[in-house]
């Protein structure tokens, strides 16, 4: 088993998997158990974190998948109750949390796992809340506003993207305002992180290329945030490393178990460095387009992305050193993982038209990552970043 304590700076073994974890990892509270098959061991390690009634956290295309089988087979044979809630979808709003909630209540539930996306992973930290200290999404919308313990929690990823996994944060919607909320506390964070690269084999065409760039953007944001910090640019070097020399091949040919070992580890340690550092602007502009028009999160930041990257560097400043002495270079390069993903370039290619940019951009500005952007950004600074996208 490999776990945080393993040291290294990215390299392979003889079987092209990474031979290890890099030794960053010792700063997050957040142990991670990695390699191929190691979902055969969650029954094993929740056991050993306690638990005794299980809430699994997933979806309807993991059930399908055959995932949450094989999930619920391994914690039988650790001898543990388990309730599966399937019922997460894209985005999720404090009804699936409530539906999650119910749920766990009804089966005095003890310990949670989140098995799938970041949505699914999302949700659970939501049912978390709630379950704990009552009340509603809304009452732990910021930071560090839960009054109560949380259950323990184990994470295990089947994308290689939000790296919710290795964060303290839940992304929950308010269906009636379409605000996402993000809901953070220390006491949120996973225990456990199993990241087995043999799950993300079964992601379609779309979500490898969404959650792949999204991975990307938040390597890309940690690196200029005015909260980054010493500790933060080491987890965004070491995830930058992985997805920019696997991007490519991942997208090409999703049976090359190195690439998505590589991603996998990358789009973990790109979390962590959110935990320390945070956002910007290209996140603040996303976040609108999903909640107007239901555009998939990561296909939003990506073709964002590179128009921020220019916009933050428009005055020969570089907040992206860490990852290119260029900034130019660097937006290139997302653009072309762009390319090699496939994914629209474009928001006239998404439909969203120059006539309802003010709007977005007004929504935009009063998004929670907009004040973590190098450079200062309200409404006319987003709207001249979406305005440069639109066509």
């Amino acid at each position: 088993m490999t776990d945080r304590r393993a040291a290294d700076s990215g390299s392979r073994g003889e079987s092209g998997w990474p031979s290890s974890l890099p030794d960053v990892l010792k700063y997050s509270g957040t142990r991670v158990v990695f390699g191929a098959r190691k979902l055969a061991e969650l029954g094993a390690i929740a056991k050993s974190e306690n638990a005794r009634r299980i809430l699994l956290v997933t979806d309807p295309g993991i059930v399908k998948a055959g995932h949450v089988e094989r999930a619920v087979a391994s914690l039988h044979e650790a001898g543990l109750n388990v309730t599966v809630f399937d019922g997460v979808e894209e985005n999720p709003t404090t009804e699936h949390v409530a539906l999650g909630v119910a749920a766990a209540r009804e089966h005095a539930i003890d310990f949670l796992i989140g098995l799938g996306g970041g949505s699914s992973m999302d949700c659970a930290k939501g049912i978390n809340f709630i379950l704990t200290g009552g009340g509603e999404m809304k009452d732990y919308w910021g930071v560090n506003k839960a009054t109560q313990p949380m259950l323990p929690m184990v994470a295990v990823p089947t994308t290689a993207g939000t790296g919710s996994e290795a964060q303290s944060f839940a992304l929950i919607c308010d269906p009636a305002t379409h605000q996402k909320m993000a809901c953070g506390d220390t006491k949120a964070a996973c225990r456990v992180a199993l990241l087995d690269p043999d799950l993300t084999e079964t992601q379609p065409p779309a979500v490898r290329a969404a959650s792949g760039i999204d991975a990307v953007s938040h390597a890309v944001e940690t690196a200029g945030t005015t909260k980054r910090s010493e500790v933060s640019l080491k987890f965004t070097g070491q995830a930058w490393l992985r997805l920019d020399r696997s991007f490519d091949v991942a997208m090409a040919d999703p049976h090359d178990s190195a690439a998505r070992a590589d991603m996998l580890v990358g789009a973990h340690l790109a979390g962590a460095a959110i935990e320390q550092s945070m956002l910007g602007a290209a996140h603040a502009c996303a976040n609108p387009l999903t909640a107007r028009f239901g555009i998939t999160h990561g296909i939003a930041v990506g073709l964002l992305l590179p128009h921020v990257i220019r916009f933050n560097s428009r005055h020969g400043d570089n907040p992206y050193c860490a990852l290119d002495e260029d900034p130019e270079q660097l937006a290139q390069r997302v653009e072309a993982m762009l390319a090699a993903a496939a994914n629209p370039r474009c928001l006239n290619e998404l439909g969203v038209t120059a006539g309802q940019l003010p709007a977005l951009a007004e929504e935009a500005a009063r998004q929670w990552t907009a004040q973590f952007n190098p450079s200062p950004v309200g409404r006319d600074e987003l709207l001249s970043i979406y305005e440069s996208a639109v066509a």
